[in-house]
């Protein structure tokens, strides 16, 4: 007697339509892989909002400046030199240090491609036609690069330009760019029938740009280093 072949057979469950039966080692894993991937979106989410929480905060704090934030941007070296020699030459400690952030950023061996040399960048001419003011400072100007001259220098240049022209703004602009350069500036002015203003109607961008980052970096000088670097002195740069 012939057996007859069956072709009927027993479902594994690894059929294309039934998928994995309850007992099979895939059971279960389509909702776990949901679960863990909208796990993984919703972690992503909270860590995006977090930092742009963190940069909102650290933008207001920039804007705001306060003293322990400002000393991380503005740095004061050279402290007990500036008080002194601003002293001497009634000048505001913060201004001095404003513009020696903004000449060289306190590197006492900078050198600009003009030649200008040291803390706050006074030029080698500069120094001798200094030297030869009433109430010239008592070291000689040499070495330029020495912190303790060249602040007095520069000090002292600076006290000669506010005598000369009045006021600190125009005294910046011409310790950048130059006496005679300022007074072209203030004379094609004049003839328009207006006032030069400092610094926007400065022609030369590097003048503009010191004369306006010293502008703004003197009153966060004065709010970062507080009684370290006051003084009564009748001289104020202006402040925004």
């Amino acid at each position: 007697m012939r057996r007859v072949a069956t072709t009927d057979r027993v479902p594994d469950g690894r059929g294309a339509v039934g998928g994995p039966g309850p007992g099979s080692p895939g059971a279960g894993r389509g909702p776990a892989r949901h679960r863990r991937r909208r796990r993984r979106i919703g972690l992503l989410i909270v860590a995006l909002v977090a930092l742009g929480a963190l940069g909102t905060l650290g933008y207001q704090v920039h804007q705001s400046m306060p003293a322990w934030y400002a000393r991380l941007w503005y740095p004061l070296e050279y402290e007990q030199v500036i008080r002194e020699e601003a002293a001497r030459n009634d000048l505001d400690p913060a201004l001095v240090a404003a513009m020696i952030d903004t000449e060289s950023g306190f590197v006492p061996d900078s050198r600009s491609a003009q030649g200008a040399v040291g803390l706050m960048q006074v030029l080698p001419e500069t120094a001798r036609f200094v030297s030869e003011l009433p109430r010239r400072p008592s070291p000689p100007p040499q070495p330029l690069e020495d912190p303790v001259i060249n602040i007095a220098y520069g000090t002292r240049y600076l006290r000669y330009l506010i005598d000369r022209l009045g006021t600190v703004d125009l005294a910046l602009a011409a310790y950048n760019g130059g006496e005679s350069n300022l007074q072209e500036w203030l004379d094609e002015a004049g003839a328009r029938g207006e006032e030069l203003r400092i610094p926007q109607d400065i022609p030369f961008a590097e003048t503009r740009g010191f004369v306006g980052r010293v502008q703004e970096a003197v009153p966060i000088y004065r709010r970062a280093y507080g009684d370290r670097l006051f003084s009564p002195s009748r001289e104020r740069a202006v402040e925004r």
